[in-house]
């Protein structure tokens, strides 16, 4: 079971098809007005692939929990019960999408589901670790609690309420830019390099465009990872400690795999035991690999404390 301790921030745990229906970002401390809701059929959602869009969409106004889970799981049918039972206590504040992982194959590839039950939760789009096998319902209450204090401090402070009784329907979403199109149209070719392309474009065109920014970084790191045998990478990194591209090699993966604190600490280690003349290329993918987790992570601010302490 991993630690239900909440990060604030997991960009590139979810698969990059995301970005289709991905939400402008929220900034910290940003709250919605007050008494912002959205109507749902329900606050226990059985969600697919294809309607999985929606519930990003909805995770702007509430924070949604993604139970990953399976028919023949016995623990999944021992924690569906209590996460239903708090979410139901919660009266809308919270809300609960059932993912059948046999059924829905791409949504389990995303979440990168190894082990079930696997629960997830989402705010503002972004997904943020909560636990992985069948907990206590007093913890699961705490991770909840957890989860609510962080949805505030991002601004995600709506509610939901079943039909017609929310106070108003979530917007429109609006069309994608023509870039950001064809970027995500690459994206599901598997064409990172034309993806990269377009955002790089959009960036030009304008370099205050934070969704591309943000789908850059994303499509890059995918870019990088496709086709690395992580056991491979290890072991090559192992053998060659000081080499800088095998580190980066495994700093990648474990991004992408979640390990967000392993990424740091693996290049900022590197970036100690190298020269000071060849420490800029560490710094440089530190860096990227702070905007992609978000600068308001807990785990960025300690990582940026210990890489400007080597700095200084």
């Amino acid at each position: 079971m991993t630690d239900p301790t909440l990060g604030a921030s997991l960009r590139g745990a979810v698969d990059l098809s995301s970005l289709r229906n991905r939400p402008a970002p929220v900034a910290p401390g940003e709250e919605a007005p007050a008494g912002a809701g959205v109507a749902v059929p329900s606050l226990v959602l059985d969600v697919t692939d294809e309607t999985f869009p929606q519930v990003l969409e909805l995770s702007r106004t509430v924070p949604v929990v993604v139970d990953l889970w399976a028919e023949w799981c016995g623990p999944c049918k021992q924690l569906s019960p209590i996460l239903e039972k708090v979410v139901l206590e919660l009266g809308g504040r919270v809300v609960l999408a059932k993912v059948d992982v046999d059924a829905n194959p791409q949504l389990s590839q995303a979440f990168r589901a190894q082990s079930i039950p696997m629960v997830v939760a989402l705010v503002a789009g972004q997904p943020v670790p909560m636990f992985t096998g069948a907990v206590p319902e007093q913890q699961v209450r705490e991770v909840f609690a957890q989860l609510l204090q962080l949805a505030a401090q991002n601004g995600v402070t709506g509610s939901a309420a079943v039909d017609g009784d929310a106070p108003q329907e979530a917007p429109a979403e609006p069309p994608l830019p023509p870039l950001h199109a064809e970027a995500f149209a690459a994206i599901e070719e598997g064409d990172y390099a034309r993806a990269i392309a377009a955002y790089e474009k959009a960036l030009l065109e304008n370099p205050r465009d934070a969704e591309a920014r943000a789908g850059l970084g994303q499509v890059r790191l995918l870019d990088r990872v496709q086709g690395l045998d992580l056991q491979a990478a290890r072991a090559a990194a192992a053998s060659s400690p000081q080499d800088v591209a095998a580190q980066f090699a495994v700093a990648d993966l474990d991004l992408a795999g979640g390990h967000v604190d392993d990424a740091f600490a693996r290049l900022l280690d590197l970036f100690a035991q190298l020269p000071a003349d060849e420490r800029t290329p560490v710094r440089e993918r530190l860096l990227e690999l702070f905007a992609l987790v978000g600068d308001a992570d807990p785990r960025v601010i300690a990582a940026r404390g210990r890489l400007a302490s080597l700095l200084f």
